[in-house]
Order: structure tokens, then sequence, then C-alpha cells
């Protein structure tokens, strides 16, 4: 099992975590979405397989189990409508999170599911803490 960081642990210590996900399945998905996922985000998931509660006072965050991705992303159209994005996850309501492939760094982005404007989409964190805390924050 891989060891998240601290600061990870402590943002997301009130959310209702999973069994860790399988590398293998992680590898898949990146292939298949044409993405190379952050380290900060594969050790979490390889900790807990997507996690949803919570965060900090005043959000809720739910973190898509790695087998659930690439059948949201369809569904979702993503490719279609916001290409360049890869959904991760949501705020339990009308938003996404989001990585943003057309960003070498990978930055995380919250995009309004109910947009097709790709300029709807704003930085939250340039690493997966940083998203953390972002949402943690709000």
């Amino acid at each position: 099992m891989r060891i998240i960081n601290s600061h990870i642990k402590a943002f997301v210590s009130t959310m209702k975590m999973n069994p860790p996900a399988i590398a293998e399945t992680l590898r898949d998905v990146e292939f298949e979405l044409g993405i190379k996922f952050p380290e900060q985000y594969k050790n979490f998931m390889l900790e807990s397989n997507g996690a949803e509660g919570c965060i900090g006072k005043n959000a809720y965050l739910v973190i898509w189990p790695i087998e659930e991705i690439v059948k949201r992303n369809r569904g979702y159209m993503v490719d279609e409508f916001v290409p360049g994005l890869v959904y991760f996850g949501s705020n339990g309501g009308g938003a996404a999170y989001a990585f943003d492939k057309r960003d070498k760094t990978i930055p995380i982005v919250k995009f309004p599911f109910d947009s097709i404007n790709i300029a709807d989409a704003k930085q939250l964190g340039s690493t997966f803490e940083e998203f953390l805390e972002s949402i943690y924050n709000t």
C-alpha cells in the first residue's frame, strides 16, 4: 500500500474511503483516456479507490472509483463537448472535477455539468493536494 502524504490525509479525514484501487486498472484507464494521472492522485487511488463525503466545513466531494471514470466520461460525452478534460469526480451536485490534459502539468479544474464551453473551467489546483485544499477551504 502506498502512503499518501499527511496533508492529503488531513483534508479527506472525514470522508468515507474505499478499498485500494488495483495498479493495473489505473494504468488501463490512463491508456484508454490518453492521460498520465498525476502521482498524488494515483497514490491516493492506490490507498482509497475513490471517496465521498464532507470535506472542510462547507463542501462535499465525490472522487469516483477508477472503474467508473471511463464510463462516466463517455456518458457525459466529455470528448465530444469538452475535449481535453477528464472528469474524475464531482461536488455531488452540478459540477464535475476534471484533469485538464490540455496543459502538460495536468491541473485540476471545476467544470459545470451543464456547460459545453471550455472557458467555464476554473482551475482549483496544480496538484491533487492543492485541489483538495481548495475544496477544503471553500
